[in-house]
Order: C-alpha cells, then structure tokens, then sequence
C-alpha cells in the first residue's frame, strides 16, 4: 500500500471515505486523524457545504493542528484554511441571482420530464442553495441513510436526470453527489477543479498529492480528479479508510 507519509498533501473525500453520508464522523477517524495531521498536511473536499463541514467533520477534531488542515467544500468551489483561530475564506466561486434562477427552473421541467414525484415527507430541503452549488437531494438534504440508500444504489435515476439537465442548461456542470444528490455548479468547477486550486493556493504540485475516495468508477463524483494525474486509492467504506491511515501512521 502507497505510504501517504511519502506525500506533501493527503486529499480525502468526506462523505462515505471519512464518515458515512452526512453523518458525523466516528471517534475513531477523528482520532487518527488528529495523529496524522500531526504528520502531514491534509485537505478535504466533498460537494457539501461548509457549514455541513462544521456540523459533521470540523468539531470532532478540536485540539488538532488544524493550520495543516483544508477545507474545499462544494467540490473545491470554495476554500477555507485556518488562521489566527478562525477559518478564513480564500476564494469562493458564488452563483449569481440569475444562474441560481435558471438551474432552480431547470430542475423543475427535469422532474416534469422524467416523472419525478416529490416525496410526501422531505428531511430538509428538496433542492438546497449552497451559493456555489445547487443541490438536490431526493429524500431532502437531511434525510436518514436508510431511506437514502435504497432510492437509487447503482446512480441510475440520477443519471437519467442528469442526462436531461445537461439538455437544459449545458452551460453548467452537473454531476452525482453523495448518496441521493445532484450537484450542479459553473461549468469546470467539479473535484479536479478543487485539485487544481489545492496546487495553486498551496504551493504543492500534483505528484506530490494523494487522493483517497470511494467513488472513482466512471460517473462517480470523484472521477474528476483522476484527469489530474494525482496518485490515488480508492477506498471502500470509512472502515477502508482506517486501515489506510493507520498503515501510514505505523510506517512512519
């Protein structure tokens, strides 16, 4: 197994790598990963929003050295690094009030044309503004993983409406996200994106980075990132992603 201690930056997606999906992350992964950020520099990048960050990843690692930790939430269409005790904002790639109109529209004439019925009970909201992304979320962006795990297993609904959201606003980039959700941001900006301003914002180059995700298949939301040319291991559950974290913790 790739030694992560031999890389400058360890990028780790956040839904289903460090924790399950927009649950907190466990007692255990927080602990490694306050062992390792001792170690290396760190970055996280997920389609959720940095406040998701705060309440699901951010609190379970207090007391760590947290200025070796990056946050690029919404695919890497926003970082925050921090500093002098606080997390600072670096960049944030925001939807304009019109943008958000026309993917808000757009949304409604895919549910028309593929016959999508809005569940009667929705946890949290159908379609969330993010400012830097637009997400939908089929149970609502709340709802419990039980329910979101069995809706659409193997992406195919998603990627029906996909394929019909990419014939009504192509200027966008649109993409699976989590387990239920569509993401949709300005064109470009998806986790390759992110990838390219972690070397940019960072002053490390690519090959010195390893990516460290569970959905690196094709149409999966970290796919992108594989065009960078960035070492990667593909994980299977957070469980995976211990062993791997440890494996490096040891080798060091």
């Amino acid at each position: 197994m790739l030694n992560l201690k031999n890389k400058k930056l360890i990028v780790f997606d956040l839904d289903k790598t460090l924790a399950e999906s927009k649950q907190p992350m466990d007692d255990e992964m927080a602990g490694l990963l306050r062992r390792f950020l001792e170690q290396v520099n760190i970055a996280v990048i997920s389609g959720g929003s940095f406040k998701q960050f705060q309440k699901q990843f951010v609190p379970k690692l207090t007391g760590s050295t947290l200025s070796s930790l990056f946050l690029f939430p919404t695919c890497g269409s926003a970082f925050y690094r921090h500093e002098n005790g606080s997390w600072q904002n670096v960049y944030t790639e925001t939807l304009n009030d019109v943008e958000k109109a026309k993917i808000f529209k757009a949304f409604d004439n895919m549910f028309a044309q593929t016959g999508f019925a809005i569940p009667e009970t929705l946890y949290g909201e159908l379609i969330e503004d993010r400012e830097t992304q637009i997400t939908f979320s089929a149970h609502g962006s709340t709802a419990p993983l039980h329910i979101k795990s069995v809706w659409d297993p193997d992406r195919t609904k998603r990627l029906r409406m996909i394929a019909v959201l990419e014939k009504l606003i192509p200027e966008f980039e649109i993409r699976t996200g989590g387990t239920t959700s569509i993401d949709v941001t300005r064109k470009g900006i998806d986790k390759a994106y992110g990838i390219m301003q972690m070397q940019k914002h960072l002053n490390i180059p690519v090959r010195d980075m390893v990516f460290v995700g569970d959905d690196l298949g094709p149409g999966g939301n970290d796919a992108p990132v594989i065009t960078t040319g960035i070492e990667i291991i593909e994980v299977r559950d957070p469980e995976h992603t211990k062993d791997v974290i440890r494996s490096s913790i040891k080798a060091s």
